[in-house]
């Protein structure tokens, strides 16, 4: 049996999606593997972020496997990383990976994170061959919408100069949280795919805090939803309060875009931003585990309030 990895093409995203809900699916026990995640897409939408990022395993032309990189500066996460279940347990995952991390190498990414499942060995035997060291849980949870008010700039009711100028003011708060840390691609992303929309909140010290959502069927929040891909608010004094206030204005924007759920992860070592989360009514919904290469907390840390979760 010859692989191939070569880039992952257009033409093959639909295959890309079927085999990952397949694989996840049949992971999971689900008694329909396919329905995974239902109308929710993650495959596509980050294909066309970085089409340049995505990698496919291929056997006589024929598709078998996957992985999806992103790129946040010199931060580098991948995933979903799926094999169709007929190949599971011949090295085609592992293939898939060093292809990506010679791409992160090239590409000068510092550090490298990714989510898994927390009791799959397998899985954390796996990445741990990378380099890659498990570190806390991270928790996606999930709340209704509705029970509060905030108000913020939107990106997709700016003219061309703010919206530069936002995403300038973006990439200065990222950095000051991590060096390298940089968001434009999920900022743009959103915007040039509609997937969403970019919440600013600004403050007498310049810009408070920003978030990037995605919301409804074809985004990766599906049908009823919104999900915080990312949100981060400036550190330093009163960092918490900026973040109940990026809380508060997640939850309005899901309620106007007619969401009737809010989806957001933060890993356990912002151990200040998970309970702000528990108290503000986030429930569990899926944990994982963060692994990093190298073993270094990056902004995963109790200083940090930022939501995401990587998968």
């Amino acid at each position: 049996m010859i692989v191939d990895i070569a880039p992952l093409g257009e033409g093959d995203l639909a295959t890309a999606d079927r085999i990952f809900r397949l694989a996840f699916g049949t992971f999971l026990g689900l008694p329909d593997p396919v329905q995974f995640m239902g109308d929710a897409t993650l495959v596509a939408p980050r294909w066309r972020a970085a089409p340049e990022a995505s990698f496919g395993a291929y056997i006589d032309g024929e598709l078998v496997g996957s992985n999806l990189a992103a790129r946040w500066g010199r931060f580098g996460f991948f995933g979903p990383l799926t094999i169709h279940p007929d190949h599971w347990g011949r090295g085609i995952a592992s293939r898939l990976v060093a292809a990506t991390m010679e791409a992160f190498d090239r590409w000068g990414i510092a550090q490298r994170g990714l989510f898994t499942f927390p009791d799959s060995a397998k899985h954390i035997s796996l990445y741990g061959k990378f380099g890659f060291v498990r570190q806390a849980p991270t928790r996606v949870m999930v709340r209704g919408t509705g029970a509060t008010k905030g108000t913020a700039a939107r990106a997709s009711a700016m003219d061309a100069d703010a919206f530069a100028s936002a995403m300038l003011a973006a990439q200065a708060l990222t950095a000051a949280i991590e060096p390298g840390l940089d968001l434009s691609s999920e900022i743009a992303a959103v915007a040039v795919q509609r997937l969403g929309d970019t919440l600013f909140l600004h403050d007498d010290g310049g810009l408070a805090g920003f978030a990037v959502c995605h919301v409804g069927a074809g985004s990766e929040a599906g049908s009823d939803a919104a999900y915080v891909k990312f949100g981060a608010v400036r550190p330093g004094a009163g960092a918490s309060g900026r973040f109940a206030r990026l809380i508060d204005t997640c939850d309005a924007f899901a309620a106007s875009a007619g969401a009737a759920r809010l989806i957001a992860g933060v890993n356990a070592a912002r151990n200040e931003a998970l309970r702000m989360m528990v108290d503000a009514g986030f429930a569990p919904m899926i944990e994982g585990v963060a692994m990093q290469q190298p073993d270094r907390p990056g902004f995963n840390r109790p200083d940090c309030f930022v939501i995401d979760d990587w998968r």
